[in-house]
């Protein structure tokens, strides 16, 4: 189970407003640099002076934010609004607010912002994320400029000038898209299995899914009977949690580019009865295939860019432990200093320790079990949700990221995974073996 497969699909069409533009102030080009979280990108956004983190979504047309943490932002002419989407839930109510200045890296800047606040603070992600996030940047960012989103150097190129970046994506493979209530749509070929496939399948590209690829099983009957498969958590939506399937299928294709054996999610039925689907659309492509690529957007001129980077050879792997992880706080943490002084003998090879002891404290994450799927190893072995992480394989979890301890329940099959657990103010030895509950069988 993955912290999140997609998060916060904005699936609202706001009528959009035309001067609602990003712009390069200066030069031909700007370089804006970004964390890689989990196949996720995220930027860094300045609001009004105010100086905060966005998640980057190709699936999301308006500018939103959900959370300010303990930072103040002043926000003029406030309307109130309902919004709905991805989740179980009809709508939730949040505010827009116009003319607000947005600034990314010093010179590409947004004056006359619209901004969607959401008021149900559920939608706030960070705990799933370990780093403060505070909002989602869609359309607003790709619509007036073509760009570069290199995942290896963790850098977006943003140019002013065409024909500096038609020179920059000459070795690229291009591919048309349609852009649809603001967003990407490309057709692509998917090959459940060697003798059931879909081969014009019209897909959302989607950089706020951190997934391989969505299929709804309501526009594409056929990927239903997909097996093996499991019940599984998919992640947070715009409107509540969303649950489904997750299988593996025999091959998927893009732009030529071709996958074997990738991960698919299913969304059941009520996670997305309140989405209004474009024409044709089966499902998303999401970030586990666009990482492995240099990608190209170019709005404008409805074009998308692919270049294989090092990533693309790498195996579809999945969280095998079962278990969905968060970041649920910080705490302080006592280090001792010994102070050592040098010894007056410089032959003499045992140090002098002086009698004076000094303590650090530092603040260290806290991590938790989120949530277990049933019968999976992390199951199996009698973990629960709510139980809090110590260590992981004799490491200390407080020197951990979110991402590192994800990474590690996607590590090999067969790996041997040691816990210790606190529980109700106990502490637990866990131990269970990692194991890939959706191999590919025909």
């Amino acid at each position: 189970m993955k912290p999140f497969a997609a998060i916060l699909f904005l699936l609202i069409s706001i009528f959009p407003n035309a001067q609602n533009s990003f712009e390069i102030k200066e030069g031909n080009q700007v370089t804006i640099p970004f964390q890689l979280i989990n196949n996720l990108i995220f930027v860094p956004v300045t609001i009004n002076g105010v100086s905060l983190t966005f998640l980057l979504d190709t699936g999301v047309s308006e500018t939103t934010i959900f959370s300010l943490e303990d930072k103040e932002m002043k926000l003029e002419n406030l309307e109130k609004l309902n919004f709905s989407g991805l989740g179980s839930s009809a709508s939730i109510q949040g505010y827009k607010s116009d003319l607000n200045t947005a600034v990314i890296a010093k010179n590409f800047v947004n004056n006359s912002c619209a901004l969607y606040i959401l008021l149900d603070q559920g939608i706030n992600i960070s705990s799933h994320v370990g780093i403060p996030v505070n909002g989602i940047l869609g359309y607003h960012f790709f619509k007036n400029h073509a760009l570069i989103i290199n995942y290896q150097t963790k850098k977006i190129t943003v140019f002013n000038d065409e024909n500096t970046f038609l020179r920059k994506i000459k070795k690229f493979k291009t591919l048309p898209i349609s852009i649809e209530k603001n967003k990407p749509y490309a057709l692509s070929d998917v090959d459940v299995s060697k003798n059931l496939s879909e081969p014009t399948s019209k897909l959302l590209i989607d950089l706020g899914n951190s997934d391989a690829l969505w299929i709804f099983p309501s526009v594409a009957s056929p990927f239903i009977n997909k097996k093996p498969s499991i019940d599984d958590y998919l992640g947070r939506g715009f409107n509540g949690d969303i649950f489904g399937k997750r299988s593996r299928i025999f091959n998927f294709s893009i732009a030529g580019f071709s996958f074997e054996k990738p991960l698919m999610a299913m969304p059941d039925e009520n996670s997305i009865k309140h989405v209004i689907l474009v024409d044709g659309r089966k499902g998303s492509v999401g970030g586990e295939i666009m990482r492995r690529f240099t990608v190209g957007f170019d709005y404008p001129n409805h074009r998308l860019y692919l270049r294989k980077n090092k990533a693309y050879d790498e195996p579809f792997h999945f969280n095998m432990s079962g278990l969905d992880f968060e970041q649920v706080g910080v705490e302080w943490e006592k280090d001792i200093l010994t102070l050592e002084s040098k010894p007056k003998d410089a032959s003499s090879a045992v140090p002098i320790i002086n009698n004076n002891v000094q303590y650090r404290f530092v603040l260290k994450p806290v991590f938790s079990v989120a949530g277990v799927r049933k019968d999976s190893p992390g199951d199996k072995a009698g973990l629960e949700k709510g139980d809090k992480l110590i260590s992981i394989n004799g490491r200390k979890t407080s020197e951990m990221t979110l991402k590192k301890i994800i990474e590690i329940m996607k590590s090999d099959e067969g790996k041997t995974i040691s816990m210790i657990v606190e529980r109700k103010n106990r502490l637990l030895p866990i131990q269970f073996t990692l194991e890939d509950p959706i191999p590919y069988q025909e």
